[in-house]
């Protein structure tokens, strides 16, 4: 059995042992089923019943979202919430401020990656601990505090400093950080530092305010940027960025491909002579 019908088996199972809301529907009708009935679930966690369905067959993945939000109409205790997130693959919500210790083995992760770029953020987009790697390629100030260390503010409020993306790129880079912030506000609602990061992205940026209102749920996928330094020039790298589940992490990554200029310029930055053959 795949996961998506674990998910659908476990969701399908809790819903028919769920009690039925008291308004709202008619309960003097003879009930088919236990529990509560699709289209009662989905008006109380603000879907639709199709939807529900389509879980319930293992048809697509629920939201970080989804799944609180039909935890809470399910009324179900913070293990059973937890294991219905691990069937969809997402890190449950917290209830205070989001997580930003960074862990030890993280850390050593970060050390054995030696010459590859990484830093380290948490979910809110705030970078908490990056390589040397990362400090030698310079393209964002280490020295720098609060919310000029944070990559959503700097995207949508001002120069990304040495690092720039294709016009397209941007947007869909934009667009999936908005898609990853609302999933965080979500499993944080009573996080007050990143409320008040989204409220004041709405005002400052026309740009960040259209996307959150426009609900689109954009996957990070197939990103490049274009480093400027100043002993190395521009440099093209691959950008991947990897979910850190304990901690609830994002590593983002920087690579060439090997062989290319680009890596050559790539390991100038790390005080390293690229034999071209």
């Amino acid at each position: 059995m795949t996961a998506d019908n674990d998910l659908g088996v476990v969701l399908r199972r809790w819903r028919e042992r769920a009690t039925p809301p008291q308004n709202g529907f008619d309960s003097s009708s003879r009930r088919r089923t236990p529990g509560m009935r699709r289209d009662e679930l989905a008006a109380a966690a603000g879907v639709s019943a199709e939807y529900i369905k389509r879980l319930e067959q293992g048809q697509g993945r629920p939201s970080a979202g989804a799944l609180y939000v039909l935890a809470r109409a399910l009324r179900l205790s913070r293990p059973e919430y937890e294991y219905l997130c691990s069937l969809a693959g997402h890190v449950p919500s917290g209830a205070g401020r989001s997580p930003r210790q960074v862990r030890p083995g993280t850390r050593r992760l970060l050390d054995r990656l030696g010459d590859t770029p990484v830093c380290v953020s948490d979910a809110a987009w705030t970078v908490l601990a990056w390589n040397t790697a990362w400090e030698k390629l310079g393209c964002v100030s280490i020295d720098s505090h609060g919310r000029d260390r944070n990559m959503a503010w700097r995207a949508f409020t001002r120069d990304q400093g040495r690092t720039t993306r294709t016009s397209e790129r941007e947007v869909r880079f934009q667009s999936s950080i908005v898609t990853d912030l609302r999933a965080t506000a979500l499993r944080y609602p009573d996080d007050d530092w990143l409320r008040d990061l989204v409220a004041d992205l709405q005002a400052v940026s026309e740009t960040f305010a259209s996307i959150w209102q426009a609900h689109v749920d954009t996957r990070y996928q197939d990103d490049q940027v274009t480093i400027r330094h100043p002993d190395a020039g521009d440099i093209t790298v691959d950008c991947d960025i990897m979910t850190i589940h304990e901690g609830d992490l994002r590593a983002v990554v920087f690579t060439a491909e090997t062989g290319s200029a680009d890596a050559a310029r790539l390991a100038v930055t790390q005080g390293r002579h690229f034999d071209r053959g």
